[in-house]
């Protein structure tokens, strides 16, 4: 199958980068970097989560922050749903697209959200009802489609059959997430040829992290499968606070490199989007993750 010609980037940054950092970042300052993603032309940011304060601390301004970004036409804003409470408050936050998520892997499930996977897609199916009518479009996460720290491989029918239950409830996409990021190219190909035999290459996103250096090949055998979604975080920020060991997110920047390497249109400005990683990680005072953002703040260095 030939590449795709054009890619959609989901930007998970703002919501999934940092949601589990321990220094609690001001409003203000997240407002601004959601703005200055926008900036960059990314068609899809995700920008918070309307999850308990109790239990994500980092996400208790959704909120303040829904209000308080500049929303460019270009750019739909998402937020993570768990719950219909949730999604009451998202709604009240005129929240234009919602995410859900479960995972194939009981346990992890307990750990994330305490319930079941049946008790999850309950949630997850009385979400959905009320979303549709109110038009807001749903897209949903797998966790774990290619492996759990608590069960470690995960069978490929457990995950295909969940990818259709999420479809059948309404989700318009399904992100396959490598929450762990063990996933090889070999195990990739496998789960979306096995996804592909029955559901639509474009119902099917990948959601990848670098904790074995392998998620710019994973995306590149996804592309050669035909996807063309692909969620990313600037700078490779992120990790899973129910996953040891578990880095970032693959890098938004380094994607939009191998894209544009691969004439594969994204619409992303790959300068402005460095920026706005530099401007976080400046705050957090930490260097990118992402290879391409350090080695063009190295050219840049290097001509003065």
């Amino acid at each position: 199958m030939p590449f795709p010609r054009k890619v959609t980037l989901i930007e998970v940054g703002p919501r999934d980068g940092l949601q589990n950092e321990h220094q609690i970042i001001p409003t203000a300052l997240k407002i601004k970097f959601i703005d200055a993603l926008s900036k960059s032309g990314l068609s899809v940011i995700e920008a918070t989560s309307f999850v308990s304060s109790q239990w994500v601390p980092q996400m208790a301004d959704h909120t303040e922050v829904m209000a308080g970004i500049q929303r460019h036409p270009h750019t739909r804003y998402m937020a993570l749903v768990p719950n219909k409470q949730g999604l009451m408050n998202a709604l009240k936050a005129a929240t234009p697209a919602i995410a859900v998520f479960t995972s194939p892997s009981e346990k992890f499930t307990k750990k994330n959200t305490n319930c079941s996977i049946e008790e999850s897609l309950n949630r997850i199916s009385e979400v959905i009802v009320i979303a549709k009518k109110h038009n807001i479009p749903v897209r949903g996460y797998i966790s774990c489609a290619l492996g759990c720290p608590y069960e470690g491989d995960i069978p490929v029918p457990r995950v295909v059959s969940l990818v259709q239950k999420l479809l059948d409830m309404g989700c318009y996409q399904i992100s396959l997430g490598d929450t762990i990021g063990i996933a090889t190219p070999h195990q990739v190909q496998r789960l979306i040829d096995s996804c592909t035999q029955t559901i639509s290459v474009d119902a099917l996103a990948v959601h990848f992290h670098d904790t074995y250096a392998q998620a710019l090949t994973n995306i590149y055998v996804s592309l050669e499968k035909g996807i063309s979604t692909i969620d990313s975080a600037v700078a490779g920020l992120g990790g899973c606070p129910y996953a040891t060991g578990a880095s970032g997110n693959v890098a938004t920047e380094d994607v939009v490199y191998l894209l544009n390497g691969l004439n594969i249109t994204c619409g992303v400005d790959l300068m402005r989007l460095t920026q706005a990683g530099h401007l976080i990680c400046d705050y957090l005072g930490q260097a990118p993750r992402s290879k391409v953002a350090v080695a063009l703040r190295n050219k840049t260095t290097n001509r003065k």
